[in-house]
């Protein structure tokens, strides 16, 4: 039995959900979303939210039930908070500027690496070592974010690159005279 998917997912204020066509679509404040749904579950528009629960007895409805209500509340926290990935550069001469739907990164290569924010991704650079991606998406934030610290991942030694807000760098030592 999946605990999470026991649970309905709770529809706020100035949110409206919708199933049709194989599709749950999601319209919040901040934009809207859409998800297609899944043979092996069922899905249910109460008046208190969305209902998740397995369609038939296999395994494999099962195996979906958990994952496939925590993205059903995913696409209702994207429409009404959003989401947002911090990223921090750390590194002599490394930093990155927002520039129209282009960052700007110099992480010491011979060039500057330009990367195009996808459309539905906002990215503010507060100062020059932090790099903050925000949308509705989940899944296309994290993407994002992934993508920028693939230019320049943190090195265990000195620690320079680019990592999330939070993470710990394992620090080696180095070699010993």
């Amino acid at each position: 039995m999946s605990r999470i998917g026991k649970k309905p997912v709770a529809i706020p204020a100035g949110v409206t959900a919708t199933i049709e066509g194989g599709q749950l679509s999601v319209k919040g404040p901040k934009g809207t979303l859409a998800m297609p749904l899944r043979d092996e579950i069922s899905y249910t528009l109460e008046n208190d939210g969305i209902s998740v629960q397995p369609a038939n007895k296999t395994k494999a409805a099962r195996a979906f039930w958990g994952m496939q209500r925590t993205l059903v509340q995913n696409l209702v926290t994207g429409v009404t908070e959003g989401f947002s990935k911090k990223l921090l550069i750390t590194g002599v001469g490394y930093r990155a500027n927002s520039q129209g739907k282009n960052l700007k990164l110099q992480l010491g290569y011979s060039h500057d690496v330009d990367y195009a924010i996808p459309e539905g991704i906002e990215i503010k650079t507060p100062d020059n070592t932090t790099v903050e991606i925000i949308g509705i998406d989940k899944q296309k934030v994290g993407q994002v974010a992934a993508e920028i610290r693939r230019w320049r991942k943190p090195e265990p030694y000195k620690g320079k690159g680019i990592k999330y807000d939070g993470e710990f760098i394992f620090r080696k030592e180095g070699k010993k005279k």
